[in-house]
This record gives C-alpha cells, sequence and structure tokens, in this order.
C-alpha cells in the first residue's frame, strides 16, 4: 500500500474494527465507542468495502469474524496499540530504556567534564548508549534539526564577548556546568621560563592555536587586538590535545582553560604559566534545543549532569 492509500483510510474505521472483533456485537460496540448503532453499520460497510471482504457473518448469537477479520486483527491490536502511545505523554525509564543520546563536545569535556556523571549514567540507565561527536561550527544546526541531543563546549560569559566568539542561537537553551580561566603551558625545559613573565615576554613566544567553532579567532586575540598587540600563530591545530602534544617538543606555547591545561601538564611533564593580562574566565556550557525542553530523556541526563557537576562550580 502506498502513501496515497494511506492517506485515503480513516483510521477511525480500524478503531470500530478493533472493538467489533473484540465485542462481535454491534450494540455493544456503539456504546464502547459513544456511537449510534447507525453509525457503527455505517463504519462496518466502508470496513468491508476497504478490505474487499465481508468481515463478519451474522449469526443468532450476534457477529462471527470471517478468516480474513481474524487475520487482521493482531495487525490491527498492533497499530492500535502505537496509535496509543504517540498520544500518550512520553515516558522515560532509565532502568528499561534503550535510548541512545548523540552528543557534541570539544575534546576537554571527555577528562574534564564525563568523568562526573558517566558512571552514574550507565548505573541508572544500563541500556542507554551514548555516541559522542565533535563539536563544530555545524552544531548548532545540527542541535537545531534534531540530529544532536545536546553539546557541551566552552562559552565566553559577557554576551558582549559572545558576540565576538560564539552567539546562541535564539531557539537554544543553555546551562553553565562550570567557570574555568585560562593559563599558558610550555614544555619544563623551555627557555624562556629563565625570563620574567609578563606581557612582552608571552608575546615573544610563537603560538599554537585551536580552532573552535570554526574560527581561528579566540576572546583573547580580540583583547589583545584592543590593546595594539597580537600573537604570533605558528600553528593552528583542530583539537586541545594536538595542541598540548606540539609543546612539548617545541619552543610553542599553547593557552586553554586551566583545569585541561594543568591535567595536560602533569600528564606529559610540562609547566604553565597565568596569562600575564587581565582575562575574563568562560564557561563549560551544556546546550540543547527549546522545543526538547519537556523530553523526559533529555531532561533526566540534564538533571543528571547538573547534579553530578555541583562540586565543579
Amino acid at each position: 500500500m502506498n502513501i496515497e492509500q494511506l492517506a485515503r483510510m480513516d483510521l477511525n474505521l480500524l478503531v470500530c474494527l478493533k472493538v467489533l472483533i473484540e465485542e462481535r456485537n454491534v450494540t455493544r460496540t456503539a456504546q464502547r465507542l459513544c456511537l449510534s448503532q447507525s453509525a457503527v453499520s455505517k463504519s462496518l460497510a466502508k470496513l468491508r468495502l476497504q478490505f474487499d471482504d465481508p468481515l463478519f457473518v451474522r449469526q443468532s448469537y450476534g457477529l462471527k469474524p470471517t478468516p480474513r477479520a481474524l487475520f487482521l486483527q493482531p495487525k490491527v491490536d498492533a497499530l492500535i496499540h502505537h496509535l496509543e502511545q504517540l498520544a500518550e505523554p512520553e515516558v522515560f525509564d532509565p532502568k528499561s530504556s534503550e535510548y541512545k543520546f548523540e552528543i557534541a563536545s570539544v575534546e576537554s569535556v571527555y577528562p574534564l567534564i564525563l568523568p562526573h556523571f558517566l558512571e552514574d549514567i550507565f548505573q541508572q540507565a544500563p541500556n542507554v548508549t551514548l555516541s559522542t561527536h565533535v563539536w563544530s561550527d555545524q552544531t548548532f544546526k545540527q542541535i537545531q534539526s534534531g540530529q544532536l541531543d545536546f553539546g557541551i563546549t566552552g562559552k565566553d560569559i559577557d554576551a558582549n564577548d559572545a558576540r565576538l566568539t560564539m552567539m546562541t542561537p535564539s531557539d537554544i537553551c543553555e546551562m553553565e556546568i562550570y567557570q574555568d580561566n585560562h593559563q599558558c603551558m610550555m614544555r619544563a625545559d623551555h627557555p624562556i621560563l629563565s625570563r620574567t613573565w609578563n606581557l612582552e615576554t608571552y608575546l615573544s613566544l610563537r603560538h599554537v592555536q585551536v580552532r573552535c567553532d570554526g574560527s581561528d579567532r579566540w576572546l583573547l586575540d580580540y583583547r589583545l587586538a584592543d590593546i595594539g598587540q597580537q600573537r604570533d600563530i605558528a600553528i593552528t591545530v583542530p583539537d586541545f590535545n594536538s595542541a598540548a602534544s606540539l609543546c612539548s617538543h617545541t619552543d610553542f606555547i599553547f593557552t586553554a582553560p586551566s583545569h585541561f591545561l594543568e591535567l595536560s601538564a602533569k600528564q606529559l611533564g610540562m609547566v604553565t604559566r597565568p596569562i600575564p593580562f587581565e582575562f575574563p574566565p568562560m564557561a563549560y556550557t551544556l546546550f540543547w534545543h527549546r522545543e526538547r525542553s519537556n523530553d523526559p530523556a533529555l531532561n533526566w541526563l540534564k538533571t543528571l549532569i547538573e547534579e553530578k557537576t555541583k562540586p565543579l562550580r
């Protein structure tokens, strides 16, 4: 049956067929459906035409379903069941759900934020799955289209700063997870460490830059431009881990959120220094589409993330 044929089918007739098969009596069917006996008889006539079968044979005790009607019964029951599910409010049972969450994030989220709630997700919802994606300049569009459930990335807190770097679309909701300052990282035997650490020293170095949201410029670059300065960007890379690794065996310097750099410095045997001028913090932020604010699955995960990341605030 093609879509055109389906469009001509009256679903109310299938409801009537289901009840007729169960009751095998026009009067009782009419009572259950709050219809007149005449209306049920007219529906039966349409059903016979639709399926090219009498469907029921009159007997002294009522209606006897034909083999065709009995064949249709489990299919109609299943269809009505699915229609009832569509009409019912959505529910999410973590213990039994097999929901697949689609989440985009920057890679610093994996060591810094996910460990705070990942174990709890699978303890409470052992059958759900998570599919993670790289945060990109298309992430907001993918959240809007329903391809992604959530996104997690860093966001400049001040609205004027965000206009320069990443504006959140009006139909995207957000929840701050925690704030973080920025630091600089370099190898432990970097020759610059013997000099006074100030803005002049910082700008004398060559820098590794991470491309964020499709842009090669960070708020840091806009703030430096405000005072007539700029960094010497030696190389631009797609992710934080690559930037940190490059600095481990070069004289390059990498500027990034503090918690990520402190973890990387410990793993790679490197050192960190504060940014040598006043610079505002950023906030790791969870994003989702406004139209899905009442989605039970999303609300469950959002509430879990909010609860388990409280120690970070």
